[in-house]
């Protein structure tokens, strides 16, 4: 009989080996234990925080850049009351009054929603 390299056996037909299948010990991690590992994972509040604040970060960093590069003055005029405002600061005052805007209709929808769901909670009840 010839003699086997450590961690092979012999299959016993045709004379080819095939690696021994072995459990991890201790120490170990199989590449199989570390997907399985990854799936049982769910996602926390707080990783979702932090991707929040890392995609935060890059929306100001771009912001930044947007505004110091459009520094020439312009003449803004809003219900009579005239201004001189460097461009990208007026486009971000305009951005941040339209973000308001829809903040605003969006909270007074999700309010007639929960009126409406007490409505009809109510007439279930009684």
């Amino acid at each position: 009989m010839s003699e086997k390299a450590p961690g092979w056996s012999d299959d016993g037909e045709n004379g080819q080996h095939e690696p021994e299948v072995r459990p991890p010990d201790d120490g170990e991690s199989s590449v199989r234990g570390g997907e399985e590992a990854r799936k049982e994972q769910s996602h926390t509040r707080t990783a979702g925080t932090w991707a929040a604040v890392v995609v935060a970060t890059i929306a100001l960093i771009i912001l930044l850049i947007f505004i110091l590069q459009n520094l020439q003055a312009v003449t803004v005029t809003f219900l009579g009351v005239r201004g001189a405002l460097p461009l990208g600061v007026a486009l971000l005052f305009a951005a941040a009054i339209g973000g308001l805007l829809v903040a605003l209709v969006g909270a007074a929808r999700i309010m007639q929603l929960r009126r409406s769901g007490k409505r009809k909670k109510r007439g279930k009840v009684s």
